[in-house]
């Protein structure tokens, strides 16, 4: 991993309780949300920049259908705090419709660290836009997780292969790929007395 001369904001996509449905079929990567937590637990001890993304869909069906109260929730290993900032959207990415590109130019903040749900939807659009906006980019692989999906020829692929895939698609050309003991022993060096 890059050694962080800035620290980075990170990026909570979509931890929603609608993702626990069965509508979406196998999930690979069950630790993501305590892998996510592990994360937060650090850059809120630091007092680093923490931002959440919500997704309010407006598919009748979806999960995450923005009238379906409990769907849209967070969940609750991941809750934002009180002064934590969230960015609600209707698409995929974190920078359509909504404020996140200028709240991060704002605040002078030039790197994000992308965690989230799921690796193929928001996760996979919001890092692709997040490099091309000129942002320095890193998705934590295992702070984020896939669901199987039935392609174009009705073949069903399983969660760990579209995860892998989406991974790879991103590495160097849109993000460095991290994991989470990688970051936390990053932070750790940047200042071991926290």
């Amino acid at each position: 991993m890059k050694t962080l001369l800035k620290p980075p904001a990170i990026l909570v996509l979509d931890v929603q309780k609608g993702f626990d449905e069965p509508f979406w079929g196998g999930r690979n990567n069950p630790q993501a949300e305590e892998n996510i937590l592990k994360l937060l637990t650090e850059w809120r001890k630091r007092g680093w920049e923490v931002i959440y993304s919500q997704h309010l869909s407006l598919l009748p069906k979806s999960p995450l259908n923005y009238q379906n109260r409990t769907g849209v929730e967070f969940k609750e290993i991941i809750k934002p705090l009180p002064h934590e900032v969230v960015f609600q959207k209707n698409v995929n990415s974190a920078f359509i419709g909504t404020e996140l590109e200028s709240y991060l130019k704002d605040k002078l903040i030039t790197s994000a660290m992308i965690t989230g749900l799921s690796t193929q939807h928001c996760v996979s659009t919001t890092t692709r836009m997040s490099g091309n906006l000129g942002f320095e980019t890193f998705l934590v692989e295992d702070a984020t997780a896939a669901y199987e999906i039935t392609d174009h020829k009705g073949t069903t692929r399983n969660p760990e292969d579209v995860h892998s895939y989406e991974i790879a698609a991103l590495h160097n050309e849109f993000a460095t790929i991290v994991d989470t003991n990688e970051v936390l022993a990053q932070i750790q060096q940047l200042n071991p007395n926290l």
